[in-house]
């Protein structure tokens, strides 16, 4: 680091910075990185899974524009759309529909011969999924 004295009554230190030895070091750096940068460069190859026909399907049915609906059935199987998935299937894909959407509003429609065990069932997989709120729809009494 250099000085300079400045002449008058009452010498006055002012200090000035020395970048000489900055300047080497970042030039270092670069020599560094540049010979590093080709070996550095790797390739690896990624198997995706292939598309099943049920995300196919789903993606066709999943319009922004129309609600989300997931049905349970008599037999306890259940549809979102009216396309029949399985059960541990549910949140992951609700998931997928859901990122594709700009709410997260899902439509519950429990047959009426439905176990009351399977559309508790339902509604906790939909929530897993993300769902809220969770709509049920009812009908009309006559």
């Amino acid at each position: 680091m250099g000085m300079n004295i400045g002449g008058g009554k009452k010498p006055k230190v002012q200090p000035e910075m020395n970048v000489t030895p900055l300047v080497d070091v970042v030039l270092v750096l670069l020599i560094i990185f540049m010979v590093l940068a080709p070996v550095m460069t790797e390739a690896f190859n990624v198997r995706l899974p292939p598309k099943d026909d049920k995300d196919e399907q789903l993606d066709q049915v999943n319009d922004a524009d129309q609600p989300l609906v997931l049905a349970v059935k008599d037999d306890g199987s259940i549809e979102v759309n009216t396309v029949t998935i399985e059960r541990d299937e549910i949140p992951e894909r609700l998931r997928r529909m859901f990122n594709a959407r700009p709410d997260n509003v899902l439509y519950l429609d429990g047959a009426d011969e439905a176990q009351y065990g399977n559309v508790l069932t339902a509604v906790d997989l939909a929530r897993q999924a993300g769902a809220a709120p969770v709509v049920m729809i009812t009908k009309k009494l006559e």
